[in-house]
């Protein structure tokens, strides 16, 4: 059983200091490198180039920040938790590249109107709680031919299913918070950059995360995991952790597949592909 909904009195200064920590918990460093591959899908896909102005919203790590450098574009990498960018800056130094890592809001970009050649955020602008707002800054900071990248987990989703898993024992969002997998909706983006001037395509990838058996994702995520590791620190001192971890363990069991002595967890998501007219 979930908490009790007091979340419409949480202002939304305060939903995002709440996101801060949460992302901030964990080793998110260690996750994001599961998925490595989709920042490098994506780079490749919108055709970022040697000059290009790259903007990563919601950067993370880097995941799209680092090989967008790599192929030649000056990249600005945006995002809520700065605590992201130390694991950031080594990944880049690896690389060879530089990226100018900016503390800053999807909501509220600090990044001058139509300044961008490319945008991209990878399973990042997502999770800002104001869909609206977060595609009006999107469009905002894109120059006139600019293109859009963006890759939104599912709803109808294995991840979709993973976050309602989690749903179910922790207190919910305010109302004025979207649910983040909408935006692996088509419909619900079109919706959402209505008016922006922006040609929207569509296209369904997944990103496959191999395992050695349901143990080991569980205590992957439990441990690692920012939403997951917050969880346990708020139901634990409840008693309430157990029936979470449970139903977690029941999810991967049923979200798994089984494969060369291990399992693998095949995550679907939609690419958002956009050019500013």
């Amino acid at each position: 059983m979930s908490a009790p909904d007091d979340s419409a009195a949480i202002p939304v200064d305060q939903l995002k200091r709440g996101q801060r920590a949460l992302w901030a918990a964990g080793d998110y460093a260690s996750v994001a490198e599961k998925i490595a591959a989709v920042g490098r899908r994506i780079v490749d896909r919108v055709g970022v180039g040697p000059g290009d102005e790259v903007l990563d919203v919601a950067c993370g790590t880097g995941n799209a920040a680092i090989p967008a450098a790599v192929a030649g574009a000056r990249v600005t990498g945006v995002d809520l938790t700065p605590e992201l960018f130390a694991a950031g800056r080594d990944a880049a130094a690896a690389a060879g590249v530089t990226v100018d890592w900016r503390e800053g809001d999807a909501e509220d970009l600090p990044i001058a109107d139509g300044t961008q050649d490319v945008v991209l955020s990878t399973f990042g602008a997502m999770f800002a709680p104001r869909h609206e707002v977060t595609a009006r800054e999107l469009a905002r900071v894109l120059r006139p031919g600019g293109r859009l990248g963006l890759c939104n987990w599912r709803p109808d989703g294995t991840i979709g299913g993973f976050f309602a898993t989690v749903m179910g024992h922790v207190p919910p969002p305010p109302p004025y918070a979207s649910p983040p997998p909408m935006w692996g909706d088509p419909d619900h983006v079109r919706r959402l950059f209505d008016g922006a001037g922006l040609e929207l395509e569509f296209e369904d990838d997944v990103v496959e995360l191999p395992f050695g058996s349901v143990a080991e994702i569980l205590e992957f995520y439990s441990t690692r995991f920012g939403p997951i590791v917050a969880a346990r620190g708020l139901l634990k001192p409840q008693g309430r952790w157990p029936a979470l971890h449970d139903d977690l363990r029941a999810y991967f069991e049923r979200a798994t597949t089984a494969r060369d002595g291990g399992i693998v967890w095949a995550l679907e998501y939609l690419v958002v592909l956009g050019r500013k007219t």
